[in-house]
């Protein structure tokens, strides 16, 4: 295959040359190319000359790919990087792949050069696929994905994740028809809820506070100092007869949760804290869960340390997730479910600002049986 060049909404997209070395390198010395990426960790000299001469030229060369660097048509500065990989023109598939140099980011670089590439590709290659991964947690990648048309159809279990990474990955498909033209904002543009909600989930998990009468509250991220606390809150008789935590509950179920919680919180799917007083020691956990199916939805769950309970600690903690749910996630609702019966439960959301809606007839499943459930809901006003 013959290497080609790519002039398309302020940008050039051209295949590498020699003396491109010097800036690969600068660029993958970026802490997040290096995380989320397969390139060489340390990433030394040789390595972007490599790239730019070997590399690129025996993909063109073999047709197994289309590596461009993206450049600005006006100066020629480099950019970033994106192209093809598992080439088949066979089969007329083949996958994107990308980065953006450090210095080149929040212009929509890459969502630009995706769409010309996509363009070029079912064009001119006649391909009638393209596909898009990446592991989950990248909210920077979904965003140019889903900016260039990409639709994310799901999650690739035990996909290729670079060293320390998720063994989960997401996958997305964009079809011929499918790709904005140049100009167009198309889906999650900045400010959108789902740019908004990558922004959160694509970073560290904040730190949240609240106040219990005089008690300062802190809610962080889980922690592995938290899990004995956790097997003894899970182990308690009351935590037990009111929630599904396995019984018995050892500590490899702790280990497992703590793994849950990290994991759904880089899917941007769940939000779980930890409440801790001045002490910084676990007095409990709670859970924003969002919904699969309306984005503007989420449910709490929350248990707390039995020598914790009745101190005020879970409504303050309680209230001010809620109010990071709205205010940060653009959340419109939250819902809280418990078994009829359990009143501390149910104190504590009506003193965080629930209203009780509610029984919903066989509303929960409960250790292999359907059980009533009380059904109350915050909204954003209710907290004013």
């Amino acid at each position: 295959m013959e290497p080609t060049k790519i002039v398309e909404d302020g940008l050039l997209l051209r295949p590498w040359r020699a003396d491109d070395a010097e800036a690969v390198y600068r660029a993958c010395q970026d802490p997040d190319i290096q995380r989320w990426t397969t390139v060489p960790r340390p990433y030394r000299p040789e390595h972007a000359h490599g790239f730019v001469t070997d590399f690129a030229a025996s993909a063109w060369r073999d047709g197994t790919g289309a590596p461009f660097a993206v450049c600005d048509a006006a100066t020629g500065e480099l950019l970033g990087s994106c192209g093809l990989v598992a080439l088949d023109t066979r089969l007329g598939s083949g996958e994107v792949g990308y980065w953006t140099a450090p210095w080149a980011r929040g212009r929509g670089v890459t969502t630009r050069a995706t769409r010309a590439l996509a363009r070029w590709a079912f064009d001119v290659l006649k391909l009638r696929r393209l596909s898009w991964q990446a592991e989950v947690g990248n909210h920077a990648s979904r965003l140019v994905a889903l900016r260039a048309g990409f639709r994310v159809e799901g999650r690739l279990r035990l996909a290729d994740p670079v060293p320390g990474g998720r063994s989960e990955g997401w996958i997305g498909s964009l079809l011929p028809g499918e790709v904005p033209a140049p100009g167009e904002p198309g889906p999650a543009g900045p400010g959108t809820l789902e740019a908004r909600r990558a922004a959160v989930f694509g970073r560290p998990q904040p730190v949240l506070f609240a106040t219990a009468g005089v008690t300062e509250l802190r809610l962080r991220p889980m922690e592995e100092s938290d899990l004995d606390a956790i097997v003894q809150t899970c182990r308690d008789p009351e935590t037990i007869r009111w929630t599904t935590v396995p019984d018995p509950y050892e500590r490899s179920d702790a280990e497992s949760y703590l793994g849950f919680v990290r994991d759904t919180f880089a899917a941007g799917t769940n939000a779980c804290y930890v409440f801790t007083g001045p002490d910084d020691r676990y007095a409990g956990s709670i859970d924003l869960r969002l919904s699969p199916g309306d984005p503007l939805l989420a449910e709490v769950g929350f248990m707390a340390l039995p020598e914790a309970r009745g101190r005020g600690f879970m409504p303050a903690a309680l209230a001010a997730l809620c109010t990071w749910g709205f205010t940060t996630l653009g959340l419109a609702r939250i819902e809280w479910r418990a078994h009829v019966g359990n009143t501390a439960s149910r104190r504590a959301a009506e003193k965080a600002g629930f209203s009780v809606e509610g029984t919903a007839r066989g509303g929960l499943a409960h250790r292999g049986e359907r059980v009533d459930a009380w059904v109350a809901a915050l909204l954003p006003g209710d907290l004013t």
